[in-house]
């Protein structure tokens, strides 16, 4: 646990079916989630708090994309090139007065692709983000005893922060088309929108092999806006789950290690396919900052 030695804002911070899932996921054929959007909270789809179908994003599908068979093979995507180290990491987080305090730049220490993507870069011919990662300076407070909802709510852009110190968004693209696999991103599946917010919509490959390393239950990989946990691919025999394993929400409630010790609670789970991190929100926040925080929100823009 990392204690907070500053003094910080208490905002709260507040995205046709494809093939049967395998377990874990095949990667050569996962479900595409353009269809995937739902209006009420169903397993393995996304209850989005807003999208704009006239919004940017990418503007051409990758040949990894089967749109007839409601698939991608994420093993072919191309990756956005280039491996640049970033300068002004910062992130701390601790528990204060009973909430569940954050600050972070936003910065990743693992190296990025090249944004704005290279005329040169294959990636170019898909999606041509021409934003720049940009430091942030973000402060904020989660629940550090997290409640459920009586209703579980709809994810906004921003559904919480990994243990990177990196905004995790909804699976989506600002106009609802399944981000993971139309949007080009780097090694760690990140890019920047345009304010510069560097970012994830879903579990970053590189957060899960520093963060959720070892056999069994996987470790906690970050937190989602209501403050319950988010945990890596696997459950509790250690075998690599996908949304079939999970609620509505993209979570289930056992015991598992949080704060230092055992407790049985709600938790959400990362996996591989589609809506990736959640499908709603299963507790309780603050509906009145999905707009602001983190980059993401609920607005309209480039994701």
């Amino acid at each position: 646990m990392h204690t907070l030695t500053i003094a910080l804002a208490t905002t709260a911070i507040i995205a046709t079916a494809g093939a049967a899932l395998a377990h874990p996921p095949d990667l050569t054929h996962l479900p595409l989630g353009d269809n995937l959007l739902v209006d009420a909270p169903e397993a393995g789809h996304l209850v989005a708090c807003f999208v704009n179908p006239n919004a940017g994003g990418a503007f051409r599908d990758g040949e990894w994309i089967d749109t007839a068979d409601g698939t991608w093979n994420y093993l072919e995507k191309v990756v956005v090139e280039g491996a640049v180290a970033q300068s002004g990491y910062a992130f701390e987080y601790g528990i204060e007065d009973g909430k569940r305090m954050f600050a972070t730049a936003d910065i990743p220490k693992t190296p990025t692709g090249v944004f704005p993507i290279a005329a040169d870069d294959p990636a170019y011919q898909y999606d041509r983000n021409p934003n720049t990662i940009a430091t942030q300076n973000f402060a904020f407070a989660l629940p550090a005893d997290p409640v459920l909802a009586g209703t579980p709510g709809c994810a906004p852009g921003t559904v919480g922060i990994l243990l990177s110190g990196i905004a995790l968004f909804n699976a989506v693209d600002a106009r609802g088309l399944d981000a993971p696999a139309h949007e080009t991103l780097d090694d760690c599946q990140g890019h920047p929108q345009q304010s510069g917010v560097y970012h994830h919509h879903w579990a970053s490959t590189c957060v899960v092999e520093a963060f959720d390393k070892g056999e069994g239950h996987s470790q906690l990989i970050g937190y989602i806006l209501d403050g319950f946990g988010l945990y890596g691919w696997r459950g509790e025999d250690g075998v690599e789950l996908s949304s079939d394993d999970l609620d509505e929400c993209h979570g289930h409630t056992h015991t598992i290690e949080w704060d230092g010790g055992p407790a049985e609670m709600y938790h959400y789970h990362a996996t591989q396919d589609f809506p990736y991190t959640v499908g709603c929100i299963r507790g309780t926040y603050n509906n009145s900052d999905v707009s602001s925080i983190l980059g993401g929100g609920g607005q309209a823009q480039r994701q």
